[in-house]
C-alpha cells in the first residue's frame, strides 16, 4: 500500500503547518481526494493558509473528526489556488462527499462574509524524501 491509499474514503485530514518557529501546528480539516491530489477549502484569511503561503511544507494524516490521528503521518507539499474555477471545481467535490453538512456549515460561514480559497496538497513520494 502507498502512502496515498490511506486518504481514500476517509472524511477528515489532519493539515500540519508550520509556524516561523518551526512549530507545528495541526488542524483537522475536511477534504477531497482528486487523482493523487488532495484539496482543502478554507478561508483565505486563516492561519494554516498564511503558514502555507510562506512555507508550504507540511504533513498530513488520517484522523477523526476531533482531529486524533488514526494513520500514518505523511510529509506533502501545500499551495493556495485562489483561482475561481479551481475552488468551484472542488466546492463540487465537497458538495458529493458532505452533501446537507457542507451545506449547513456553507450557511453559517457566508453570513460571516467569509472568503474560501482552495489549498491543493501533493504528497512527498518515498524516494523523494
Amino acid at each position: 500500500m502507498n502512502s496515498f491509499d490511506q486518504f481514500t474514503r476517509q472524511k477528515y485530514l489532519n493539515l500540519e503547518t508550520f509556524r516561523q518557529n518551526g512549530a507545528g501546528v495541526k488542524t483537522p480539516v475536511w477534504f477531497a481526494q482528486e487523482g493523487e491530489m488532495l484539496y482543502v477549502i478554507t478561508m483565505t484569511d486563516a492561519g494554516k493558509v498564511k503558514r502555507i503561503r510562506r512555507d508550504g511544507r507540511v504533513n498530513v494524516a488520517v484522523c477523526r473528526m476531533d482531529g486524533s490521528v488514526t494513520g500514518a503521518w505523511v510529509p506533502a507539499q501545500a499551495c493556495e489556488n485562489p483561482d475561481p474555477a479551481v475552488l468551484a471545481k472542488i466546492n463540487r467535490l465537497f458538495d458529493r462527499k458532505y452533501g446537507l453538512v457542507k451545506k449547513f456549515f456553507e450557511r453559517q460561514r457566508s453570513s460571516r462574509g467569509s472568503r474560501d480559497t482552495v489549498l491543493e496538497i501533493k504528497l512527498i513520494e518515498e524516494e523523494q524524501r
